[in-house]
């Protein structure tokens, strides 16, 4: 099917930014870290059983290879693991708009990263796409509201940096999954494989860190329960699984760019639920966005140079 690298992308964005919600409600009920575990064993149970029910695999995908383990396993340690620890943090040291202008820089460490391990060239017009997406969201981003409700977040070097990290975990987790995925890869196997990794990760920090009663606690809260079932239906399952799809059909620098319009989209979300005003400079801000994203929707024949 025609532009099935960008359709996926952009439903990605969509769950991500349903999946967001649904972790912050959660999140303020039994806090971050604990969701974060939380949400990725459901969805390593929501994949198994989808992968029991299609005679793919058992409970963890068996025949793929080793390499594929090996790649898809070190891109699930420091995208989901480290990368989103490192971001979780900014939220709370930085607050989330700064700490998501911060984060737009991870298009750009892919299309970096990508070049350097994949071998990966940008067109001209992807480069352009690119630049005007990446501008509008950090236009809508970078908007500092005024209203004494709302908590000042002061920059910090630390929180920044934690940011940045944030960033060049997904880039690096993007880049390293790429290098195995090609166009008989199954989206669902690869992403059941990152989880796979990631969660032995967060149970020894939290097996360090005597957390676990956290998780006991979390896991009795029936609301956040319900929450956090939704988040990881949509967001690390559907939202991951079409992310895979779309890097199968896409330079990993520009699904990432897909992935960067997630505080645009969810503007919608916002006005609906919390009743937000979107100002005139969000608004315009959007619609540049969005014309990036439509150049990146334009084929040439350039669309990837391997040397």
């Amino acid at each position: 099917m025609a532009y099935t690298g960008e359709i996926a992308a952009l439903s990605t964005v969509l769950c991500w930014a349903i999946g967001t919600l649904s972790f912050e409600a959660a999140g303020r009920r039994i806090g971050s870290t604990t969701v974060n575990f939380i949400r990725l064993t459901m969805a390593w149970g929501m994949l198994a059983i989808v992968g029991v029910a299609t005679s793919e695999y058992m409970l963890i995908p068996a025949r793929a290879s080793g390499e594929m383990w090996l790649w898809l396993g070190m891109s699930g340690v420091i995208g989901f693991f480290l990368g989103d620890l490192c971001l979780f943090r900014a939220f709370i040291l930085i607050g989330p708009r700064l700490c998501t202008l911060v984060f737009t820089l991870a298009p750009l460490m892919t299309a970096l990263l990508g070049w350097v391990i994949l071998g990966e060239t940008l067109t001209p017009l992807n480069c352009l796409g690119m630049a005007i997406t990446l501008c509008g969201v950090g236009w809508v981003v970078a908007e500092r509201k005024v209203d004494a409700s709302v908590k000042f977040w002061r920059p910090s070097v630390w929180g920044v940096s934690l940011a940045a990290m944030g960033a060049l975990g997904q880039a690096l987790g993007m880049v390293l999954a790429k290098k195995v995925i090609n166009e008989n890869t199954n989206p669902i196997t690869v992403t059941q494989i990152r989880i796979t990794a990631a969660l032995p990760a967060f149970a020894i920090m939290f097996l360090a860190l005597r957390w676990y009663p956290r998780v006991a606690k979390g896991l009795k809260n029936g609301r956040a329960m319900a929450q956090m079932t939704l988040g990881a239906f949509v967001g690390p399952v559907l939202g991951v699984v079409l992310l895979m799809l779309s890097m199968k059909h896409l330079e990993a620098a520009v699904a990432q760019t897909f992935v960067a319009l997630l505080p645009i989209v969810i503007i919608p979300f916002v006005m609906v639920i919390h009743k937000e005003r979107v100002s005139l400079r969000a608004a315009l801000g959007a619609v540049m966005a969005v014309a990036g994203v439509a150049i990146l929707f334009i084929k040439d024949n350039g669309d990837l140079v391997t040397p």
